[in-house]
C-alpha cells in the first residue's frame, strides 16, 4: 500500500493470521476498560456492499447532526481511511471536499497505538491470552480513540464473518445489518450459504433490531435465496428480535443515471439521489434508509445523507475520455454488479466495446468464477495486464495472467507486469494510444495502491 503510517504496533501481526474467536479481543478490552461499552453504535455484517453501507449510514447520521466514527477495512490509499470521525453536517460537507477529512492523525494513532501495545504485552507477560491478530489490534485502537472522542455514535463494519468478528465484542447497538449474501471465505465460514449466514447473522443481539438486504434482490442462485432468508429468520426469532428485509423491485426498476454521474431512485415513494452507481448500490442504499429509520433518523436527513455519501474505488469514473475506471470487486457476485453498472453508466453502450482490463487479485478469489460472470455481462476483453498486489495473500501476476488467457484467448494484446505501480502505468499508456476502455479491478488492495497512480496520469495527459 502507499502509505507510511501504520503503527508499528502491527510490525509483524500479520503474521498470526485470521484466527476467529472473541477471547483474545475481550481480554485485551478489558484491560483497557472496555471502551467498547461507551459509545452507541450501528454494525454491519455481509459479503457485499458492507462499506456501501457503512458510508450510506454514516453519511446519514452526521447529516443530523451526530458526530459519528466509521471503522472500514481495508484501507485503500491511507491506513487512516480505516478509523475517520465526521463532526456533523458540516463535517460531512467537508468530507466531500476532502477524502481525507477525519481520519486519524499520525499523533493519534500513535498514542492509542500505544495504549494497545501496553495492554496486549501484559495480556502476553500475565498468560491471559495469546497473540492477538492485526485486525483485533486495529479494533482496539478504534474502540480507545472513539471512546475518548466522546462521539454520538460509531459505524462499524465487521472484517470477516460476524459472529466471531474482533467487532463483535460490543453489547448493545441501535441496529445491526446484514448485506448482500455470497460464496465469499468459505475455507473460514462455511461452505453453504445458510452455514455463510449464520456467521454473518452472528451479530444479532438481543434488544437490537436487524434490517437485511432482501435475499430475493441477491445475486445469488435462487436455492440459495431461500436458506438464506430461513436462516436470517431463523437467528431472528432466536434474539427474539424484529428483522426488516430492505428492498423491492420496482426500485431497482426505477433506477436513472444523469449526466453529472448520479443514479436516482425511487424508494417507498421518495426519491433518492447517489453518486455510489450501480442498481446493486440501490439495495445497500434501501439497507442504510431502513436502518437509519429504526434508529429514529427524519427522512429529509436520510435524503441528504444519501445524496452526499461518497465511496471511492467503487465503479468510479476516473476519467471519460478514454474511459477509465476502477473498481474494487474481488468475486463474482461484485464482477456481476460491476458488468451491469458500466453498461447503465455508460448509457447501455458497452456491450460490444473493446475493453482493456488491469487485474490484481488475492489468492484465495475464484478467478474462472469473476471472468465468467464478465463475460455473462457482455465485457469483450481484449487486452489485460495482469499485476501482483502488495500483499503477502496476492495471486501472482503470471499465473492470473494464465487464468485470464484460458477464459479469453488474448494472444496479441496480454501483459504480466508485477509491479501494481508499473502494470498501471503501462496499462494506462496503452489506453491512452488506443482508447480502450481501461477497468482496473479485481481487489481493493490493488484499488488502493493504483488509483493517485492513475489520476496523476491522468491529469499530466494529454490524449
Amino acid at each position: 500500500m502507499p502509505d507510511n503510517n501504520i503503527p508499528e504496533l502491527l510490525n509483524g501481526a500479520l503474521k498470526f493470521g485470521i484466527k476467529p474467536g472473541l477471547e483474545r479481543i475481550t481480554e485485551l478490552m478489558r484491560l483497557l476498560g472496555d471502551p467498547q461499552d461507551r459509545f452507541k453504535s450501528v454494525h454491519i455484517a455481509g459479503t457485499n456492499g458492507k462499506g456501501s453501507v457503512a458510508t450510506y449510514i454514516s453519511s446519514v447520521m452526521a447529516a443530523s447532526g451526530k458526530t459519528v466514527g466509521v471503522f472500514t477495512s481495508p484501507y485503500l490509499e491511507r491506513f487512516s481511511e480505516r478509523i475517520r470521525i465526521i463532526d456533523g453536517a458540516k463535517g460531512l460537507y467537508e468530507y466531500v471536499r476532502n477524502d481525507s477529512y477525519g481520519e486519524i492523525s499520525d499523533e493519534d494513532l500513535k498514542k492509542y497505538s500505544d495504549m494497545v501495545k501496553l495492554a496486549k504485552d501484559k495480556m502476553i507477560e500475565e498468560g491471559l491470552c495469546d497473540e492477538p491478530t492485526e485486525f483485533e489490534l486495529i479494533t482496539a485502537i478504534c474502540f480507545l480513540y472513539f471512546a475518548d472522542k466522546n462521539i454520538d455514535v460509531a459505524v462499524l463494519e465487521t472484517g470477516l464473518g460476524g459472529r466471531l468478528d474482533s467487532t463483535n465484542i460490543i453489547s448493545d447497538p441501535l441496529v445491526t445489518v446484514i448485506t448482500a449474501i455470497g460464496l465469499d471465505h468459505c475455507g473460514v465460514l462455511g461452505s453453504t450459504a445458510a452455514e455463510i449466514t449464520a456467521e454473518k447473522a452472528g451479530i444479532f443481539k438481543e434488544g437490537s433490531p436487524c434490517v437485511c438486504y432482501e435475499p430475493d434482490l441477491m445475486i445469488i442462485p435462487d436455492e440459495m435465496k431461500d436458506d438464506v432468508r430461513k436462516t436470517l429468520l431463523a437467528k431472528a426469532a432466536e434474539k427474539n428480535i424484529s428483522i426488516t428485509f430492505a428492498g423491492d423491485k420496482s426500485a431497482f426498476d426505477s433506477a436513472v443515471f444523469t449526466k453529472d454521474g448520479r443514479m436516482e431512485f425511487i424508494y417507498d415513494g421518495v426519491r433518492y439521489s447517489t453518486f455510489l452507481n450501480g442498481r446493486h448500490q440501490i439495495g445497500n442504499a434501501v439497507c442504510a434508509v431502513e436502518a437509519c429509520r429504526v434508529c429514529g433518523i427524519e427522512d429529509s436527513y436520510i435524503v441528504e445523507g444519501i445524496s452526499l455519501a461518497r465511496w471511492k474505488c467503487r465503479a468510479e469514473i476516473l476519467n471519460v475520455a478514454p474511459t477509465v475506471i476502477i473498481d474494487g470487486g474481488h468475486n463474482p457476485q461484485g464482477a456481476l454488479s460491476l458488468g451491469s453498472t458500466i453498461n447503465d453508466m455508460l448509457g447501455g453502450s458497452l456491450r460490444g466495446k473493446p475493453v482493456r482490463l488491469l487485474m490484481g487479485v488475492m489468492e484465495d478469489k475464484d478467478v474462472e468464477g469473476i471472468l465468467e460472470a464478465y463475460k455473462t455481462c457482455g465485457l469483450n476483453i481484449v487486452s489485460a495486464v495482469t499485476v501482483t498486489p502488495d500483499n503477502p495473500r496476492s495471486e501472482p501476476a503470471d499465473v492470473l495472467a494464465r487464468k485470464i488467457n484460458y477464459v479469453y484467448n488474448i494472444s496479441d494484446d496480454f501483459e504480466a507486469v508485477p509491479d501494481a505501480v508499473e502494470g498501471a502505468r503501462t496499462a494506462y499508456a496503452k489506453t491512452a494510444r488506443d482508447g480502450k476502455i481501461l477497468l482496473a479491478t479485481g481487489s481493493l488492495y490493488l484499488a488502493g495502491q493504483i488509483r493517485s497512480t492513475l489520476k496523476g496520469l491522468i491529469e499530466c495527459t494529454t490524449i
